[in-house]
């Protein structure tokens, strides 16, 4: 959406990014190495892309493939396997061989902004480990915020003190060149920026946590930050600088932050081993449904995510897309794309 609104739909990017879909995709904790796919074509000597054809080697998941198969940009894989020093080296890389014109470091949310310190922070250490590695790259980039606060992690009162200057506010017509991906795809922040793009307005609950997400005219913008003064900030991400492993960065994102997001996956993909996939009755799904929506309301809700239903509705041991598939073809009044709406 950020390409085509900046560039243009005729300039093609390099998507530099983690295959880290999180449980509902990919059963396995944590971020997936190259050695997890077959297929990867190589770009440099320390980076591989993800074509259409390529493939996550089971058990693992992963949407990239399938989003290479639909959108017309090249997806390179991000390998954190050797830490904030690793992810510089593929990022020197790829700028000595694409000689890009631009490089913009996007964050959907805003938690890139972290002290790490936050009661409310969840995954920091994705976002620390590309903000240390992007300043201390042989290279302009420019830090950029998109929908401020819609991933629940910072108070979006916090998050809007610290943003630059306005670059964009999305449209309904920048939507459409991912309209088919937003269809399937299940990250819940982009659904909800893509959400406000197309003028929905709301309180959006999401994640297992029942997180409130307003929906709002400021949510569909888009904001530069100053990098350097983004790693000041960011405790995390100073302390990983010269990291040379994951798990060296994972041990300073206990102590900084007091927590691992790749521990807390560990925890609940264990637990889910145990449960068992559960048989998607219409019955059963859609008076769950309402008990759900009547409590929903009572909250504040207006809208929320086919993540967040999944788990609301006890359906975590089951397919999301099937769920997904049943709510519409029983409620299709309530499909506010790619959101449901709370009736």
């Amino acid at each position: 959406m950020l390409n085509a609104a900046l560039y243009g739909d005729e300039d093609r990017a390099v998507i530099l990014t983690y295959a880290w879909d999180r449980l509902l995709v990919d059963p396995v904790p944590g971020p997936r190495n190259p050695s997890d796919f077959t297929g990867l074509e190589p770009v440099t000597q320390s980076v591989w892309s993800v074509p259409a054809s390529a493939r996550p080697i089971a058990p693992a998941g992963s949407t990239l493939p399938r989003l290479a198969a639909e959108l017309p940009h090249t997806f390179a894989l991000i390998d954190p396997q050797h830490g904030a020093e690793g992810m510089t080296r593929q990022l020197e890389e790829l700028v000595s061989h694409l000689e890009p014109k631009s490089i913009d470091l996007l964050d959907v949310g805003g938690d890139i902004l972290a002290r790490g310190d936050e009661p409310t922070l969840k995954s920091p250490l994705a976002d620390a480990l590309t903000l240390a590695a992007c300043c201390q790259v042989n290279a302009s980039v420019r830090l950029l915020v998109a929908g401020p606060g819609l991933d629940g992690e910072l108070p979006v009162e916090s998050v809007r003190s610290l943003l630059g200057p306005l670059v964009h506010a999305f449209t309904v017509e920048d939507t459409e060149p991912v309209g088919s991906v937003l269809e399937w795809h299940p990250s819940e922040a982009t659904g909800m920026l893509a959400a406000t793009a197309r003028g929905v307005r709301g309180i959006c609950e999401v994640r297992d946590a029942g997180l409130l997400i307003p929906l709002t005219d400021d949510a569909r913008t888009v904001h530069e930050v100053d990098l350097d003064e983004a790693l000041d900030r960011n405790e995390l991400a100073g302390a990983i600088l010269s990291t040379t492993t994951l798990e060296e960065a994972e041990a300073h994102s206990r102590e900084v932050c007091g927590s691992s997001e790749i521990d807390y996956e560990r925890n609940k993909a264990a637990w889910r081993k145990e449960q068992p996939a559960k048989e998607l009755d219409p019955g059963t799904v859609l008076s769950r449904l309402d008990a759900f929506e009547s409590e929903a309301r009572s909250r504040g809700v207006t809208h929320t995510t086919f993540r967040r239903l999944t788990e609301a509705l006890d359906f975590g041991g089951s397919p999301r897309e099937q769920l997904r598939s049943l709510l519409i073809g029983h409620r299709p009044e309530q499909y506010a794309a790619p959101l449901w709406q709370v009736s």
